[in-house]
């Protein structure tokens, strides 16, 4: 009798033994397979990158992660002794780490995500869209278009996971399922994050009590060190520095938004993140996309800023309520990014400067370390001429 096995039945998958200090090598093979058909990482090594992977070396009594984002580069950086000594070699380690993410995932109630997909509905004149949407753990695809055009209708079809029954008439579809009620229904059930610039804190609580109180309600092993690395990732975003006992209520916009995406960057075990326009939210954005794809999330970015519009691997170009164009970086737009980058550093820096009351008297070439024929460099859009460049 042949095992018919449907992929939608969310009963259906690889058995998993063992508990988290003794992972079987079974299940460990099986979930190491199961991850990497998936794309969620390479043969060769396991990405090293969440909290729960904080857990799996202190559970195992295992040195700290630090700065290191692979498997493969923690245990390079161990001392001869410690690799010889310690019972443990590379590959067992990562079939162990494959089986404690796995098992941890069901234990979580958030199953592990391999596909994210957007079937084509209409557009505000009821025309059919042109595309039907693919996105996999790791994505930034940027959303762009005028004001009004339909960016937040997208981003609403995917945190509901529309199935036909809004504006629009899009399907959202789970590793090629529908979506079961939970997902769409329940609180805890949903798998997307949103953040937005107008978001902000209404408990009167000390930054450190809020993370402490949600690293432990995720059953974390270290809830301590894992707030410490979002303060740090938040602190780090933010524009001005805050402290552990700082009132969440006494936050600024900026820090607000930093501790909140920081926030679902680590702590929460939501696989899609979707972000409405956070250029003007006061925040380091580029780290912040960072943070995210460090994390594997699926991140779904609303933009005006030409440098997050370069930043993901895609963007979605949105008119009239439908996907227009899809548009993947030329060599040249990513050599531009870079030079978007340079000069995003530097006004930066010169808006630090006027916080601190400090003056901008240095030449105009000077202040942003272009030549005095920038302007004159520019490339043209259409119908613009030489004439009128410098006063627009």
């Amino acid at each position: 009798m042949s095992d018919a096995r449907n992929p939608c039945d969310p009963s259906v998958g690889p058995p998993l033994a063992g508990g988290p200090q003794l992972i079987g090598e079974t299940a460990g093979r099986q979930a190491a397979a199961l991850q990497e058909s998936a794309g969620l990482r390479p043969s060769n090594d396991s990405p090293l990158n969440d909290s729960r992977c904080d857990e799996f070396l202190l559970l195992n009594r295992l040195p700290a992660r630090a700065a290191h984002r692979t498997l493969r580069a923690w245990w390079d950086a161990q001392t001869w002794d410690f690799r010889t000594e310690s019972g443990w070699d590379y590959e067992r380690l990562a079939e162990g780490l494959a089986a404690f993410l796995s098992a941890n995932e069901a234990v979580a109630g958030v199953p592990l995500l391999r596909s994210l997909e957007v079937r084509r509905g209409r557009d505000k004149d009821g025309q059919p869209e042109k595309f039907d949407l693919f996105f996999k753990p790791g994505d930034v695809v940027c959303l762009v278009g005028p004001t009004g055009a339909g960016k937040s209708r997208l981003l609403a079809d995917i945190e509901c996971l529309a199935q036909g029954d809004t504006p629009t008439g899009r399907t959202v579809l789970l590793d090629g399922c529908a979506p079961d009620p939970d997902s769409r229904f329940t609180g805890e059930g949903k798998i997307v994050a949103q953040i937005t610039q107008n978001m902000n804190f209404v408990m009167d609580l000390a930054v450190a009590e809020f993370l402490r109180m949600h690293a432990e309600s995720r059953a974390l092993a270290a809830p301590e060190a894992a707030m410490q690395r979002v303060l740090e990732a938040a602190i780090r975003m933010a524009g001005e520095p805050f402290g552990p006992e700082t009132p969440l209520t006494q936050l600024s916009g900026g820090q607000s938004r930093a501790l909140m995406i920081a926030d679902a960057a680590f702590l929460s075990p939501k696989p899609v993140v979707l972000i409405d326009e956070i250029e003007n939210a006061g925040v380091d954005r580029t780290r912040a996309l960072e943070f995210f794809v460090d994390q594997g999330k699926i991140v779904l970015l609303s933009t005006h800023d030409p440098l997050l519009a370069l930043s993901g691997a895609r963007r979605l170009v949105i008119r009239n309520g439908a996907v227009q164009m899809v548009i993947e970086p030329s060599p040249q737009e990513e050599a531009n990014r870079l030079h978007l980058a340079a000069l995003d550093r530097r006004l930066a820096g010169l808006r630090e400067r006027i916080r601190l009351g400090g003056r901008l008297d240095e030449p105009w070439e000077t202040l942003l370390g272009v030549g005095t024929n920038a302007i004159e460099q520019q490339p043209l859009s259409p119908g613009t001429s030489r004439a009128n460049l410098g006063s627009q």
